[in-house]
This record gives C-alpha cells, structure tokens and sequence, in this order.
C-alpha cells in the first residue's frame, strides 16, 4: 500500500474512533494541508472537533464568570489551589467505579475541592500564617496526594486504559457526549447563579464589612462562590487540565477588568472573552497534527488580554502615552500661543498704549521674538511655530507669525486662566505673589470653562492679576470668538470699566 493510500486509510479509521474515543487532539484525524482543515473546521463533520468546541466555549462561560469575581476579591491564587486540589478527587472518582464515569469524577472531585476550600479556611482562621501561605500548602499537599493517586491507578491492569494522566494537562479531544451534558449543566447553574445573586457577589466582593452590617450571610455565600468555581474547575479539566485551568479563570477575567469599571459588564466581557479563547484554541489545535487545545485556549487568552494591556481605552500602555504625548504636545502648543499673546501685550505697552485683544490677531511677531520670550533656541522655536501652523492657530507670512482667530482665542484662554489663578492663591490661600507663578503654569492647560466661571465671579470679576497684567475677561473672549456676548459675561465687563 503506497503513503497516499495509507494516509486515507488512517483517516477513515480516526474519524470512525473519533465518534466513540476520540482521538488523542482534534486535530491529528488527517493529514491534510492548512486550508482543508480550515474548511473542514466550520463544516463541523467530525464529532471530536464539534465536543471539543462546545465544551471549550462552556468552559470559556463558566470560568469567565467566576473568574471576574475571583479577580475582583483579589483571590487570583484560589483558582489554581483548587485546580490541583481536585485531581484526588478525580481519581477517587475513578476508584469508586473504575470507570472514566463522568459524574463519579465529576462528584469526587467537588468533594475534594470543598476540602480543599474549607483546609483553607481552617489553617488561616486557627493559625498565624496568612491566606497565601494557606493557599500555598493546600495546593502542594493536594496536589500530591493527586499525583500519588494517579500513579497507583496507572499500576492496575486497567490504569493504562484510564486516560486519567489527560487531565493534567487536558485533552479536548476526549470531550465526549456524556462530559458535553455535564458541561452544559454546570454551565446554566452558574449563569443562573450569578443572575439570581448577583447584588450579593457584587456586595460581598467590593465591601465584605458592608455586607456583614447590612445582614447579608457573607460567609455563606463565599462558600457558594466557592462551590460554583469547584464546578467551573472540574469541567475545564478535561479541556485545559490541572496545570492550565487556573489561567481560563484568571485570563479573560483580567483582560475584562482592563476594560471596563462596572461589573455588570465585566462579566459579560469575561465570558465573551472565554468564548472567544476556547473557540480559537479549538480553531488553532485543528489546523495541525497533534496539537494540544489547551495550550492554544490560554495563549488565545493571553494575546487579548494583552491587546487589553496595550490598547484599553483607559488603562492601556500605549493609549496612555499616546494620551500623555499628545496632552504634552498641546501643552507646548499653548505656551507657545501665551508667548505670542505676551509679546504682542508687551509691544503694545512699550508703545504706551492698550488696545483691544482683537488687535493682536492683526499684528505679527517674529520667531525670534517667540525664541527670546520662551528663552530657547531658534530652530526649537520655528518648530513650535510650525506646529502651530499645522493645528492652523497662527499663519506665516515669510518670518512674521499672525495668530488666527481660534489661535487668539485659545492664547487669551490660557492667560486668562494663568492670571486668574494666581490671583486666587494670592488672595484666597495667601500666597506671595512670587510663589504663583510654577503652579499656575500647570494649572492653566486643565482648568475648565465652569471653573473658571467660578474663580471669576468669586474673584468679583477681577481686572488686574497680582503683577498688574489684565485679565482677559469674558467678555474679551467672546468678541474673539465672534460669539454672541453672553449676560453674565457683559456685567463682568460692566463691572471691570
């Protein structure tokens, strides 16, 4: 029989086991190229492939749910010391019936978990050591006892048939029907948990004193939480393994909390993102041979909560400085804008003269003028100034620099705000007037409109700062912007003539 005959026959003879014991991935049935496994991964044929994705996305549900309240309650280790303190129960749920019975594991391991749990709970209430170090023990003896357990069942005549030793490390592929149900069940019960309790995990979470003074059983529904993420352990088992499944409760869960603020949606998020995770980890195991599910699960989790890291809205590395660049950046722009208005100010008091701020827009200044002011170099200067024709807030004839109209009125903004703060620290919190300045050089680019409304009319509509400088009032600012003058801006004005 030649290779092309043998690869077929192999073929025929997975997908035949596939349908009763699965093949040891979901992937390794055929040989074929890239863009058939691809086509064959959503035509959804084979019955391993079909388990091993539904019971991924379960998966991905549950342990997104729990795992936003494991994140949120800061107990990030309590998802990996129960996930190795299941693996004797697994295998005393083997012994019981020395079968791979589904709901023999799927009890012994609850069993072993809440042991587990309540092991924590007694060595941290009766002993000094804190609740990582109990974390720490209970995941080590456990675990142990697990691996013991598992290389006693190996030594019966049996053991080699078990297939116990897949749910170190998961194996996808043996999702059978009976584990699918099982999935799907404790899938809904913890959907409907967290509807029905949610006001009670979320009191609990935040504000655990809270929820002791207001009469709700903290203790009580800590351990149902406790309980439920038993659940959500065990069924990942079998998919991502002891060593993995810590990582699908914890991944999508911090991707999730990287995005949003409100519970409510970070559950959402979460389970969105497990789906997700274990859809892709089904996808990208299928597309070669022999590769584990698992694996691709958490790594598929991994990258979006990394894109999380990166790119969060509020939170994300690269957003964040991008943000910090460009606030930066508008900064310099208006510096470079007061130091037009100044110079243009100072001309006219040299001049011996005050005309009105809309004099400035039709009078120009040179770049070194501009380099003077701000003491720095010329070609730095001619930069800014660049960059300011570029946002149009100055236009350029040859070397002489014109503010346009939206470049006044954002340079009167930023003196106005400059002036009136250090009026207020000087008459309000006392300051000497020389030890203003530095501070209202901050303050100046983040103060807003209904602030500086505020400090105006406290200030009583202030016309001189502590230097003896005109403030630009409101009423100086709406003929710049060619808005109509407001009422409270003319009694300002009234008020200041």
């Amino acid at each position: 029989m030649n290779r092309s005959r043998q690869t077929m026959a192999w073929a025929v003879a997975g997908l035949l086991v596939a349908v009763t014991a699965h093949a040891a991935r979901i992937g390794d049935l055929t040989e074929t190229t890239v863009v058939e496994q691809v086509r064959r991964f959503f035509e959804f044929r084979d019955a391993s492939l079909l388990y091993g994705l539904v019971g991924s996305m379960l998966l991905g549900i549950s342990c997104g749910l729990l795992g936003s309240f494991i994140v949120v309650r800061r107990l990030a280790l309590m998802g990996d010391a129960l996930s190795h303190a299941v693996l004797p129960g697994v295998a005393l749920g083997f012994l019981w019936t020395m079968t791979k019975n589904p709901v023999a594991i799927f009890v012994g391991a609850i069993l072993a978990g809440l042991l587990g749990s309540l092991a924590i709970s007694v060595i941290k209430q009766t002993t000094k050591l804190k609740e990582d170090t109990a974390l720490g023990l209970v995941l080590a003896s456990f675990f142990a006892v697990g691996i013991c357990l598992l290389t006693m069942i190996q030594r019966l005549p049996t053991g080699q048939k078990s297939g116990l030793d897949k749910f170190l490390f998961g194996q996808a592929a043996a999702i059978g029907q009976a584990d699918l149900v099982l999935m799907g069940v404790v899938t809904a019960v913890v959907i409907g948990a967290v509807i029905v309790c949610y006001k009670e995990f979320l009191i609990t979470s935040f504000d655990h004193d809270f929820a002791l003074a207001s009469g709700f059983p903290a203790q009580v529904i800590h351990y149902a939480l406790m309980l439920l993420l038993t659940f959500s352990i065990v069924i990942a088992l079998q998919a991502v393994g002891v060593v993995l499944v810590s990582a699908m409760l914890i991944t999508p869960a911090a991707a999730a909390y990287l995005l949003t603020d409100r519970l409510h949606r970070m559950l959402l998020l979460a389970a969105a993102f497990g789906m997700l995770a274990g859809a892709a980890g089904a996808f990208l195991s299928f597309l070669g041979s022999n590769l584990p599910t698992g694996p691709f699960m958490v790594l598929s989790a991994s990258a979006v909560c990394a894109l999380a890291f990166l790119f969060s809205p509020r939170h994300g590395v690269i957003v964040r400085w991008w943000r910090q660049r460009s606030r930066s950046a508008r900064m310099e722009r208006e510096n470079t804008l007061k130091a037009i208005y100044q110079v243009l100010e100072t001309r006219q008091e040299q001049q011996g003269r005050a005309g009105p701020v809309l004099d400035f827009a039709t009078t120009g200044v040179s770049v070194l003028e501009i380099a003077e002011r701000r003491r720095e170099p010329l070609e730095e200067a001619a930069l800014r100034c660049a960059d300011l024709a570029r946002h149009r807030l100055v236009s350029r004839d040859q070397e002489t620099i014109y503010l346009t109209p939206d470049g006044l009125l954002r340079a009167c903004e930023v003196v106005r705000n400059h002036r009136l703060w250090e009026l207020f620290l000087t008459n309000e919190a006392h300051f000497a007037s020389d030890h203003v300045h530095d501070d209202a050089e901050k303050i100046e680019h983040v103060l807003g409109q209904e602030i500086v409304a505020q400090l105006e009319q406290r200030l009583q509509f202030p016309r001189l700062d502590p230097h003896g400088r005109p403030i630009p009032s409101a009423h100086d600012l709406a003929q710049v912007g060619g808005a109509p003058v407001r009422a409270e801006a003319s009694e300002g004005y009234g008020r200041r003539r």
